[in-house]
Parts: structure tokens; C-alpha cells; sequence
């Protein structure tokens, strides 16, 4: 007898039964497929399969129990029960468990043989209560058994034959004892984890507590964590499935190791947890609303400003952030814009009000960014307060009124004491040039308001940069890590395993992605803070070239290679080893990226003295002439550069990186043949 799988769900009984499980007639298959619970069917190891009317008359047999009783299949039809098995009672109608029991049946020939027999109750159909009646020889449940244990033996899925009555597994196929690394079957049932031997008392319990719950009318999964000695923990999935076996007790456990999949997906929401981290430390409020103006997400910084708990923003409606009237006109704008794609804010920086919880407003920034994510319209706002400044405003105004305000006075006085001029002569110098320091300190402020609001602005311009670039550089590793997660959803038989592995490679390709896409994030965070201390160390420069060159042959592309040089490597030299290997790591990883397969990259390294002068030279796309002067800008990618993965940091921080090691960096470039970078660092002997 053979199971057949396709997806998740067992074949139908008509299927099954046409694959010559068993060789049922046609009345029996229609039978099965209006009533009968064809998994029950199969919880019995048969010989053979009787219909039986209310009356005790046959209804149909099939192939297997006519040969039993001697019969051809088309004689049986209509004859008593008690002609075959004489005594037998059938049970009353609506009881709902199975009635088994022994009998002596009488064959066509007169010849009597001992059977046992299962009587399953049928729906009714069209008033009619069915019976069936499935007969097997006595001597046949150790044969079965043995038949299951062979025929699951093969099986690519960990399999367990288990006994509920007596709470202990039976029997187990190879792959089984392959996935817990077992030696033998016996010792495995025996000890195993699964067995209730005093080695694996955990294990035991959860299977036990998992099993006391199955139910024979329906399969059941469910996960369970089993350690292994000298071994990584497993995660396995059980599946539970009833199986043509004499004794009711006996089901079956199919095991599929899940550990890596749950890495993964550990891995993952590691991975998102990282984003969300980084945007609710951020400085300025962000908040994420949909196409209906709904709140995604709100940071830390924007909940504190207005006022909110993070909870308490999401689900609502953004315009309960506004004041009248833009609160009530809100929903008009997004769907004008939606319309039009014409927006008043969206990508363009403006000043605008805050509605607190408190009723309170507040004067701040607002930038406006759109992203598409995953066939979904978002809209990022970044939100910069202007309290402070706007205070600072309305103290410079107030300076100005009273300054207005004493020039009055003075001036007054001035008319009234015209005949003491020559006695006041020396107060009226004293207040011009108090007057004249006033200027002076408005003039001064004035400045400094001036560069604050073009730093300001520039702060404005590089954020909005920021959000489009991770809006862009994030969304394709998350869009391959959700499709690749929903494919491997649909891949579920076990020779689709390559497939499975394919999508999974590629998940752990997107995180590796994301992960460095972070790291570039978090260097330039720790420059920017001065974080990063340089602390040197005696080491050789052909040890620190094998090291980069070992990593950098993970990225390289088909028929690319890498060619060294370097010159009186073996002397020591002392720097912070960490920072220039993390400069010759950016400087090759550029030069593969931005080069076609089969070329070469040649990395040169010369040492003079205290002085080390390194070459990174490619043959690949080169940079425009018109974007060199801002190569070492943040964010910044090359005309030519748009259609390949990047962030635009890391040669801004390698040129931060050469700084902080009192170096220089430079490059030759020339569109379409290649670049070349040149670095020259020295050193003091500590």
C-alpha cells in the first residue's frame, strides 16, 4: 500500500483507490466519495472491503475480500452478511466508534478461516445507513508492520512509526536515524530521544504532551526543539498521519528539520529589528504614512514631539498631527497628488505647524519623500523642530523694537535739552556707541542666523538624499527576501530541495546586503561622532595583503582575478591595521564592482621606510570627468554608476579613514577604461 502526496494534502479516495491500492467497484468508489472518511478507511491494514446495508444485505465488494471468501466480486451483491460471517451483529445506527472484533467466516467453498474484522459506521446517503466491513487475516498486523517499515524505509523524510496506547516509538525508516546521526534502529528505539529512556526525559514529555492532543479525524503539526549530544540543537517539524495499521494505536510521525529555516527567519527580524533601531535614534522625527494618510510607523522623536505614545500614532489618521485648516483639507491633498502627481510638499522642504495631543503647536521642517515598497505607496516624513529657532528669531526682533524704542527716547531728549548740549555731549557719545555695539551684535547674529539656515538646508538636502537612497538600496534586498520567502512556501516536496536552497542563499544574500549597507551607516555615524580611535600595531604588509585579498575572492565576478605586488612587504609596519585593511577592502571592492568579468585588478604595495605607498588600479567603467570633484562626497554616485548596488559612503569614509591615519588619497580616472587610486601613509615607531 503506498501514500501519495501532492502539496500538503492528500490525494482523494478516487485517486487513491485508481492507483491500485486496492481494486474497488464502481458503486464502492462512488460510495467513498459521497460519506466515507477515506483516512479512517485507511487506518486498517485490509484484505478486503465489504458495503453492507442497514438490512444486513451486501451492497458491493471489492476484488480483495471475493478472493478471500472464494467469490467472484459480482456475486456478492445482495446476499446476507450472515450467510458469510454467521452471528455477526452489526452495530446500532449512530454509533460513532469503530466495532472490532474475531469471526469465523465461511467461504463459498464451505471451508471456515479465521479473521478479524473492523466495522466503521458510513453517512447516510439518501436514507440509507452503510456499513463497511473491513476483514483481514489474523496473522497479518506483524506482516504489515513489516511491510511499512520497509516500504517508508527509503523515504527522503524522517519517519516514526508510534504506538499512543503504550506511548513508544516502534519503528523508524533511515533518514531518520541519519537526521539524529543513529547507529541502529533498536538502539534509536530504544534510547533515542523519543523513547521514555532516562537520557531524554525533556524530549519525551514534549512528544508526549504534543501526541495527548491528536485526533484521528484530522492531522496535526506541530514543532519541537530536540538536543543532540556533540550536536547543534534541532528544530523539527512533526507531522502526525494515520496509517493502514491493525492496531488503532499505531500512527505516523514525519520529521522535517527546520533549524536552518528558523535562522533564517531569526536572522531576518534580527535584520529588521537593526532598521528599526536606526530610525528611532534618529534625531529628527520620522513618520511613515500609507496612500490613505494612515500612520505606519512613528519614531521615538516624532511621539515626542507631538506628544503621542508610538501606539497611540499608528492607525490614525495623520491629519490629527495638523492644525485647521490643512487637518480637515489633509485627505484632499493626498488624493489630489495621487491623481495629479503634482504635490505641494512632497519633495520639496517647507515650514509648517504641529497640532500636539495637548492642543499645543509648534513651528518645525517638513520633507516629504515617496516610496514604493513591495507594490505599495508610502510617503516618509521627516520632521525638524524649529522651536528653538524660531525663539531665537523672535528674541532678535524684540532687541530690534527696544533698540528702535531707546534711539526714540534719546532722540527726544536731544530736542528738549538743545541748551545743554555741551553738558551732555559726552553721554550722547557713550549711548552711540552703545548703539553702535548693538548694531554690531545684530549684524553678528544676523550671520550667524544666515549660515545656521544654509546649514540648515544643507542638512535638509543631504536627509532627503539619505531617505531616497535607503528607500532604494533597502527596498530591493527586502523585496527579494519576501518573494524568495513566499516561493519557498510553495516548494515543499522533497525534490524540490534545490530550489529551497536557491531561495534560501538568496535570502542570506539579501541580509549580507542590508548588513553592509548598515555597517557603511554605523562607520560614518561613529566618524561623524569621533568614535573611532586609531590604535597602531606592529604587523607585515604581505600578511595584511593575503588577508584582503583571501576576503575579496567572495565578490569577484567570472574569469575576474586580482594581481599583487608587493614590494619589501615582510618588514614591519606600525598603523592601525584594522582601518587600513578596511581601506584596501573598499578600494577593491569598488574597483570589482565597477568592473566586467574576465578583468583584472591590481593591487601594488610598496614600502620605503616609514612611508607605504599602495596602488588599487582596474580596467572598468571609470568615472566622468564632470562627477571626479565630488567622488568623496557622501551619498554621491557617478553619472554612470546609478544601475549598480551602492550606497555612495564608502569612499568617503575611506578618504575619513586615510585622514585619520595622517595619509593622502588620490585617483586617476578616465571614463570606459578604468581608475586608478593612489595612497600614501607614514608612520612613527611607538
Amino acid at each position: 500500500m503506498i501514500f501519495i502526496k501532492e502539496g500538503s494534502e492528500f490525494y482523494q479516495p478516487r485517486v487513491i483507490l485508481q492507483h491500485n491500492f486496492m481494486k474497488p467497484s464502481a458503486e464502492m468508489i462512488d460510495l467513498l466519495e459521497k460519506g466515507f472518511d477515506f483516512e479512517h478507511f485507511l487506518n486498517t491494514h485490509i484484505n478486503g472491503v465489504l458495503a453492507i446495508q442497514e438490512d444486513g444485505s451486501l451492497l458491493s465488494a471489492d476484488h480483495n475480500v471475493a478472493s478471500l471468501l472464494g467469490y467472484n466480486p459480482a456475486q456478492l451483491p445482495g446476499m446476507s452478511i450472515q450467510s458469510i460471517l454467521p452471528g455477526l451483529e452489526l452495530p446500532a445506527p449512530g454509533q460513532g466508534e469503530p466495532l472490532q472484533g474475531q469471526a469465523v467466516a465461511l467461504r463459498k467453498d464451505k471451508k471456515e478461516i479465521s479473521v478479524s474484522y473492523t466495522i466503521r459506521q458510513g453517512k447516510e446517503e439518501e436514507g440509507r445507513l452503510i456499513h463497511y466491513l473491513l476483514l483481514h487475516r489474523e496473522s497479518s498486523i506483524a506482516q504489515s508492520l513489516e511491510l511499512y517499515t520497509h516500504m517508508f524505509e527509503w523515504m527522503p523524510v524522517g519517519i516514526l512509526v508510534y504506538n499512543l496506547a503504550q506511548n513508544k516509538p516502534v519503528a523508524c525508516n533511515r533518514e531518520l536515524l541519519r537526521l539524529f546521526g543513529a547507529k541502529t534502529e533498536e538502539e534509536f528505539i530504544l534510547n533515542g530521544p523519543f523513547s521514555a529512556s532516562p537520557q531524554t526525559p525533556q524530549t519525551f514529555e514534549k512528544l508526549e504532551q504534543q501526541l495527548s492532543r491528536f485526533s484521528r479525524e484530522k492531522r496535526s503539526e506541530f514543532n519541537i526543539e530536540v538536543t543532540r549530544a556533540g550536536a547543534p540543537p534541532l528544530s523539527l517539524q512533526v507531522t502526525t498521519a494515520l496509517i493502514p495499521a491493525l492496531n488503532e494505536s499505531l500512527i505516523l510521525l514525519l520529521f522535517q528539520d527546520v533549524t536552518q529555516k528558523r535562522k533564517t527567519t531569526l536572522e531576518l527580524e534580527q535584520s529588521q529589528k537593526t532598521l528599526e533601531a536606526v530610525i528611532n535614534t534618529a534625531v529628527d522625527g520620522i513618520i511613515i504614512i500609507d496612500e490613505r494618510g494612515i500612520i505606519q510607523m512613528a519614531n521615538q522623536a516624532a511621539s515626542g514631539l507631538f506628544g503621542y505614545e508610538k501606539e497611540e500614532m499608528q492607525g490614525q489618521n495623520v491629519s490629527i498631527l495638523m492644525p485647521a485648516p490643512h487637518q480637515k483639507q489633509h485627505d484632499g491633498y493626498l488624493s489630489n497628488y495621487l491623481h495629479t502627481g503634482m504635490g505641494k510638499i512632497i519633495g520639496v522642504g517647507r515650514e509648517v505647524e504641529g497640532l500636539r495631543k495637548d492642543g499645543g503647536r509648534f513651528p518645525f521642517k517638513l520633507g516629504v519623500s515617496r516610496v514604493e515598497l513591495e507594490g505599495k505607496i508610502l510617503f516618509a516624513g521627516v520632521i525638524h523642530d524649529l522651536t528653538e529657532q524660531k525663539r531665537a528669531e523672535a528674541r532678535i526682533l524684540h532687541l530690534n523694537k527696544e533698540l528702535e524704542q531707546k534711539v526714540e527716547e534719546r532722540t527726544e531728549k536731544l530736542t528738549e535739552v538743545v541748551n545743554k548740549l555741551l553738558q551732555s555731549n559726552i553721554k550722547l557719545e557713550r549711548e552711540i556707541k552703545e548703539r553702535k555695539a548693538a548694531e554690531a551684535a545684530l549684524r553678528q547674529n544676523q550671520e550667524e542666523l544666515r549660515r545656521s539656515l544654509e546649514k540648515e538646508k544643507e542638512l535638509s538636502e543631504l536627509k532627503s538624499r539619505f531617505v531616497s537612497m535607503a528607500s532604494h538600496e533597502f527596498r530591493t534586498p527586502l523585496t527579494t527576501i519576501a518573494s524568495s520567502a513566499e516561493l519557498l512556501g510553495l516548494y515543499t516536496q522533497s525534490e524540490q530541495q534545490e530550489k529551497r536552497d536557491k531561495h534560501l542563499r538568496r535570502i542570506q544574500s539579501a541580509v549580507t546586503n542590508l548588513t553592509g549597507i548598515l555597517g557603511d551607516f554605523l562607520s560614518l555615524s561613529k566618524l561623524e561622532e569621533g568614535k573611532i580611535q586609531v590604535n597602531p600595531v606592529r604587523f607585515t604588509l604581505s600578511g595584511l595583503v593575503e588577508e584582503v585579498v583571501e576576503e575579496m575572492h567572495s565578490l569577484l565576478k567570472p574569469g575576474q582575478k586580482i594581481l599583487t605586488d608587493c614590494a619589501s612587504g615582510q618588514a614591519e609596519v606600525v598603523l592601525d591595521k584594522k582601518i587600513l585593511k578596511n581601506i584596501f577592502i573598499n578600494l577593491l571592492s569598488n574597483a570589482i564592482k565597477y568592473s566586467a568579468e574576465n578583468s583584472t585588478v591590481y593591487f601594488q604595495l610598496a614600502q620605503d621606510g616609514r612611508r607605504i605607498d599602495a596602488v588599487i588600479r582596474d580596467e572598468g567603467i571609470g568615472i566622468p570627468r564632470e562627477d571626479q570633484k565630488h567622488l568623496f562626497t557622501r551619498f554621491f554616485r557617478a553619472a554612470n554608476s546609478v544601475n549598480i548596488q551602492g550606497t555612495g559612503l564608502g569612499l568617503n569614509i575611506v578618504k575619513r579613514y586615510t585622514d585619520l591615519l595622517g595619509g593622502t588619497i588620490r585617483f586617476e580616472s578616465e571614463e570606459g577604461k578604468g581608475t586608478t587610486f593612489f595612497v600614501e601613509l607614514t608612520w612613527q615607531d611607538q
